[in-house]
């Protein structure tokens, strides 16, 4: 029983809690149910005042928008009425224009029909004048040829042939006299206009010589120069063909060979070298190849600066190089630059005094020496290769001519050829310009070199001491020592058949055998 009144009791207990706990359930879902309607009614509440917000703004938004458009439409509509009352005005004014400009044209359309049939009025007065002219003088003709006995025609040839009988005789009284004054005045005339192109051409000349002087600022340096066991010097003369004598001058050493452009190179390089402080065989050699490049650079610029000076305009480049090389040559000891630019000059006054071209005669007078600074040996004469350069070149054929026949090798075909050769002769023949012993001298040096390159392995030749020595650079590849030995014998030979000159000539052959390695 009491266990049967337990089992009741819990059964009673889990009703009795059933029933609580879906009572506190109802409970709390009507409080759920009650609060979710408060909060939706006051968000429909707040939507609602969001709503009116909202459109209130729409409303005022659409409402300046409105406006603002109404402005602006009313204003293009009054700049449009004002453009049109423009238009209005301009077609009126042009309207009033082409009236005025009709009335015009209309009366001047009047008064020209007016004067025409006036001219007509009067032409045809004037035919009828004309033609009673011709009636009576042809009757007055006629009257005429019945009293003379001749008829029109003839009397006109008499007329004719006695006119030209008188001509003829003044034009030949003429022809005389002003031949006789010509020959009387011409000589009188060339005279002065070679006398003030020479007074106004006053160029210095200094003659060239073979020896430049190297200063230094003390004689310590030409130790350094000349190197251990003269290794320096060596490399130095090898490299430039150029003989340096360094002797007891105090604070000066000697450059001397025949070719100036060498001497330059090695003055420049030996410059370099005393400045930099560096000398030894490899940076001498490197020295001197970058002094050649800043020479060959110099006489481009030479030039250049040259042709601008003389007003000379589209000369080829080639040109302006050989005019550049002219610095560095010479003719009879006369700079060679000096005397091209000289001559130019005096060619461009002359041919002004003698109302030629200026400008043609210019070219052509500093153009006229170019043969004589060739690349290469040339059997030819300087005048007739220094046409073909020319020629080669673009010149005009009146320069060529000039260039070719101002040492008569060629017919001279215009007024500037016989210009460039009293020039020519004008610049040489100044006391102290020429001297020719130097060009013999220098032709000797040169055909000593050019002996030595006629031999086979010979890398380098030149000509030093004056023509006292010549000194050969060979291929030790192609020379042995032994062969060193015949060859110096063989040009010694060579130049003793060949040749005529002063006292002797040493042959110096030198063969050199480098090793060079680089360490990585």
């Amino acid at each position: 029983m009491d266990i049967v009144s337990i089992i009741i009791g819990i059964f009673v207990g889990i009703g009795v809690g059933f029933g609580i706990a879906k009572f506190l359930e109802k409970s709390n879902v009507s409080t759920l149910i009650k609060n979710a309607k408060k909060e939706a009614s006051s968000i429909l509440k707040d939507g609602k005042a969001e709503a009116e917000s909202i459109k209130k703004d729409k409303i005022l938004q659409a409402k300046e928008k409105f406006l603002e458009l109404k402005t602006e439409h009313e204003q293009v509509i009054l700049s449009r009425d004002k453009k049109m009352a423009d238009a209005e005005k301009r077609t009126r004014d042009k309207e009033s224009q082409i009236s005025n400009e009709l009335a015009k044209t209309k009366r001047l359309n009047d008064e020209a029909e007016s004067k025409i049939a006036d001219y007509n009025n009067r032409i045809e007065f004037l035919e009828k004048k004309q033609q009673e002219i011709d009636k009576l003088h042809k009757s007055q003709v006629e009257q005429l040829e019945v009293i003379s006995g001749l008829s029109a025609d003839e009397a006109k040839n008499q007329i004719v042939e006695s006119l030209k009988a008188e001509a003829k005789t003044a034009a030949m009284s003429f022809i005389q006299t002003t031949i006789e004054e010509s020959k009387m005045t011409a000589q009188q005339e060339a005279k002065k206009i070679i006398i003030n192109t020479i007074q106004r051409v006053g160029t210095e000349e200094a003659v060239e010589n073979c020896v430049s002087v190297f200063n230094i600022e003390s004689d310590d340096v030409k130790g350094r120069i000349i190197g251990r066991e003269g290794r320096n010097i060596r490399a130095l003369e090898a490299a430039t063909g150029v003989e340096i004598i360094v002797d007891d001058t105090p604070e000066a050493i000697i450059l001397s060979c025949f070719d100036p452009v060498r001497r330059e190179i090695a003055r420049l390089a030996l410059h370099k070298l005393v400045t930099d402080g560096r000398i030894h065989p490899a940076r001498i050699e490197e020295i001197v190849s970058k002094t050649q490049k800043q020479i060959e650079e110099e006489i481009i610029e030479v030039g250049k600066r040259t042709v601008i000076d003389l007003g000379i305009h589209g000369l080829h480049p080639e040109l302006i190089k050989i005019v550049g090389r002219m610095k560095y040559r010479s003719s009879y000891g006369q700079n060679l630059l000096q005397h091209s630019r000289e001559v130019a000059n005096l060619c461009g006054i002359m041919a002004a005094e003698l109302g030629l071209n200026v400008k043609l005669a210019k070219r052509a007078g500093l153009l006229h020496d170019i043969g004589k600074v060739p690349d290469t040996e040339s059997e030819l004469p300087h005048a007739i290769l220094g046409m073909q350069w020319a020629e080669k070149y673009g010149e005009k054929e009146e320069v060529c001519n000039a260039i070719g026949a101002h040492h008569d090798e060629i017919e001279m075909k215009s007024l500037i050829s016989p210009i460039i050769q009293v020039c020519d002769a004008i610049s040489g023949a100044r006391p102290g310009a020429r001297r020719q012993v130097l060009d013999s001298y220098i032709q000797r040096l040169k055909d000593l070199e050019e002996i030595a390159f006629g031999f086979t392995g010979v890398k380098n030749a030149y000509a030093i001491q004056a023509g006292r020595e010549l000194r050969v650079i060979v291929e030790s590849e192609k020379v042995s020592d032994e062969m060193a030995s015949s060859l110096s014998f063989e040009i010694s030979q060579k130049i003793q058949t060949e040749m005529t000159y002063p006292g002797q000539v040493k042959i110096t052959v030198i063969r050199e055998t480098r090793a060079v390695n680089i360490a990585k």
